[in-house]
């Protein structure tokens, strides 16, 4: 019997079916309110599950030259790791005590391998265009995980020096919000963008930049491996603002949570559509000089207890 739910978990709810379910949804919601904002129409709700469906029914072609298995691995590496994120962020915030030592390390490294997927797939295309994208892809990685991996260490510190994800949803079940704090608001806003950049949207969508290098890594993608790596963005833009509830915003075990969810979504989105692209250099400024410094003065503050 415990087969059986482990393998529904992972699998149905909240794994990958129901992450990528919602995760397609709110791709619906991204593509829609874009085009308010645009003054058009948008498309129907049920428009991502209708694309993504038509690339699994169009072939998969395999570029002369490639690595077959790398080129393939490349999105299957994406959708088992968020399918994996997915179980564990909703099993920990149900059930706190669900928890194991150096589970919120794990997290991390789960969030490091649709970038991942996406350098070893765009490697193995062959494709320069590819090549291109898997060099902003791999820089860019190394910009806005810095100061990530520096709000992480601040969100520790406020949790006892605990690294254990229930701990962290425990630590503000009992004293409240990380985000209630000065240092909570700077992790925030560094986690926010860099979920933005993880996702690729603009203004860090400089490894594709389709007007530039023509979708970078991707270019050489069609059918079921394509509709792979944009079912993994989608259930990204999914579990990223989970994390981020989770990590500081109290957890998800009260209905308040949809509306923090939403609110989160809703900046994703303004995000997106009020800021130009900007180049490599840029974003390596941003991340390590702006937003790197930022979260170095939040670690500080996290250290006294602000």
């Amino acid at each position: 019997m415990s087969v059986v739910r482990i393998l529904f978990s992972y699998i149905i709810f909240p794994g990958f079916i129901f992450t990528a379910l919602v995760g397609l949804l709110l791709t619906w919601i991204d593509r829609k309110v874009t085009a308010r904002i645009h003054w058009r129409v948008g498309p129907p709700w049920y428009q991502p599950y209708a694309d993504f469906l038509k690339l699994l029914l169009k072939e998969t072609i395999i570029p002369e030259g490639s690595s077959k298995v790398l080129f393939l691995l490349g999105p299957i590496i994406g959708l088992v790791a968020m399918s994996i994120l997915a179980v564990m962020l909703f099993s920990m915030n149900l059930n706190p005590g669900n928890t194991f030592v150096g589970d919120l390390i794990v997290m991390i490294y789960l969030l490091a391998l649709p970038p991942l997927g996406i350098m070893i797939g765009g490697s193995a295309s062959k494709n320069p265009l590819a090549s291109v994208g898997v060099s902003r892809e791999m820089t860019q990685y190394f910009a806005y995980e810095l100061p990530f991996l520096i709000t992480i260490a601040g969100i520790i510190l406020k949790a006892g020096g605990s690294i254990r994800f229930g701990d962290i949803i425990l630590a503000q079940k009992a004293s409240g919000p990380f985000l209630y704090s000065i240092s909570g608001v700077i992790g925030a806003i560094v986690i926010l963008l860099s979920a933005q950049a993880k996702l690729g949207f603009v203004p860090f969508d400089i490894p594709e930049a389709e007007q530039e290098i023509m979708a970078g890594p991707y270019i050489e993608y069609s059918g079921v491996a394509l509709a792979m790596y944009k079912l993994v963005r989608a259930m990204m833009l999914f579990l990223l603002p989970l994390f981020l509830i989770s990590v500081l915003w109290g957890g998800l075990g009260d209905w308040w949570a949809i509306l923090k969810f939403l609110l989160i979504i809703v900046l994703i989105v303004l995000i997106k559509n009020t800021n130009p692209r900007i180049r490599i250099d840029q974003s390596l400024r941003f991340f390590w000089l702006g937003i790197g410094i930022l979260s170095v003065v939040g670690l500080v503050l996290a250290v006294y207890g602000l």
